[in-house]
């Protein structure tokens, strides 16, 4: 029987934005389905997506990634490959949606995409949270917390 078999666990793809617990306090989290085209999904899949600068928006009533970048697929073709910084489409409930629009009406609040990977059914999903930007100090207090769990840890 070969490893790759269903009932196995396969290694997981995800691909997270670092930068983002850093720059920013998370106030909620969700999961969100992301509406792929084309050769998208097999780019997710080998990892070749970026979430540096990511962050959502609503246009039109629905919920938008901008500025997540997924390479083209190396072995499309030209025609049937995917622009890559597109804006992509991402799936919550009425509820949700209607929650985050409102929630980001609230001065200093946004909504930023943590982390992209592939769900145990195989869609691709995407984690983003509502978030406040860290002043300076506080990001000072988030190293100085981490130095001090560290520590911790070594003991």
């Amino acid at each position: 029987m070969s490893g790759n078999s269903k009932k196995g666990k396969s290694p997981r793809v995800q691909v997270s934005n670092k930068r983002a617990s850093y720059d920013y306090e998370f106030l909620e989290q969700y999961d969100a389905g992301i509406v792929l085209v084309g050769t998208e999904i097999k780019s997710l899949r080998a990892g070749k997506a970026s979430l540096q600068d990511a962050w959502c928006y609503f246009s039109g009533g629905e919920l938008y990634v901008k500025g997540m970048n997924i390479s083209t697929y190396f072995w499309a073709s030209k025609w049937g490959s995917h622009e890559p910084a597109r804006d992509r489409k991402l799936l919550l409930t009425k509820r949700e949606l209607r929650h985050l629009a409102q929630a980001v009406k609230t001065k200093g609040l946004s909504i930023i995409a943590v982390r992209a990977y592939i769900a145990e059914n195989g869609f691709a999903k995407l984690h983003i949270a509502l978030a406040r930007g860290k002043k300076e100090y506080d990001k000072r207090a988030t190293i100085r917390e981490k130095d001090i769990r560290r520590e911790m840890e070594r003991d």
